[in-house]
């Protein structure tokens, strides 16, 4: 069996940008295509970690079963995105990560973390329907332990060409901020100023992230499929303690909201 690391992939490749939770959505729906990041007034700057960490080496395999080849990536930032079938804005960002791969094929490398449960069948059909022009691989006990802190879809770990893990964005990504992080760390032309920042505590629930790790509430004995239920319900009915929010999402801001909890019970007790 061939294998391939990300750490491995990129450690000898030259560094072009400065070294790299929640992206902030804008209140207009991003197009599927990237905005030109070459022109216009810098948009703020870029924050890229202070002390990057390297990501060490695992094993991929693609919904075929193929190694993904090292020698495709040299000199290419890479973009490890996970998601799921069933996730609202995962699938709603997809079409922007298609078009960002294509632009920058020579540049960048985005690798699609699935978290479904189901049939691998129904990802492949999923991922050629929308035809999504970059590696699948399915999640794995250790891409886990690679990309820890994985409580919320989607969440992308973004690392540079030296194969650290410089960025990491819970929720719907922006195509134009992350075209800008990836022509900064291609070294390419990109009109904004770079911010050295250090790893912060999470960020509270944004850009309509969909929660998998509920404080709480235990989903482990459930089947694959009443997860996936459990997980788009707490997802999406609101709760009814003023905040505001899901069910799920007031679990994760405010983790002593005595409202949340037992609605959260009553959910995936429903679904048992």
């Amino acid at each position: 069996m061939q294998r391939t690391t990300l750490a491995g992939l990129v450690a000898a490749m030259l560094v072009g940008g400065a070294g790299v939770w929640a992206v902030v959505r804008s209140a207009d729906k991003s197009p599927a295509t990237p905005a030109s990041a070459e022109a216009g007034p810098a948009a703020g700057a870029l924050r890229f970690y202070r002390d990057p960490t390297p990501v060490p080496p695992v094993e991929l395999r693609d919904l075929d079963g193929r190694a993904i080849v090292s020698a495709g990536w040299k000199g290419k930032v890479i973009l490890v995105n996970f998601w799921a079938t069933w996730c609202p804005p995962c699938r709603e960002e997809i079409p922007a990560l298609v078009a960002l791969q294509e632009k920058y094929r020579d540049q960048l490398q985005i690798i699609g973390i699935s978290e479904d449960e189901g049939s691998i069948d129904g990802v492949r059909r999923f991922a050629a329907a929308r035809r999504i022009n970059y590696p699948i691989v399915m999640l794995t006990p250790e891409l886990e332990r690679t990309f820890p802190g994985v409580n919320a879809l989607p969440t992308t770990f973004v690392v540079d060409r030296e194969g650290r893990v410089v960025q990491k964005h819970v929720g719907m990504l922006n195509p134009t901020l992350t075209e800008r992080e990836t022509r900064a760390l291609a070294g390419m032309d990109v009109n904004a100023a770079i911010e050295l920042v250090d790893r912060g505590k999470p960020a509270k629930l944004e850009n309509a992230a969909q929660v998998t790790n509920i404080p709480g509430i235990d989903l482990r004995a459930l089947s694959p499929e009443q997860r996936v239920a459990a997980m788009q319900k707490l997802n999406a009915e609101g709760c009814t303690c003023g905040c505001d929010l899901t069910v799920a999402r007031c679990r994760v801001d405010d983790p002593d909201c005595g409202t949340s909890l037992p609605l959260a019970r009553q959910i995936v007790a429903a679904i048992k």
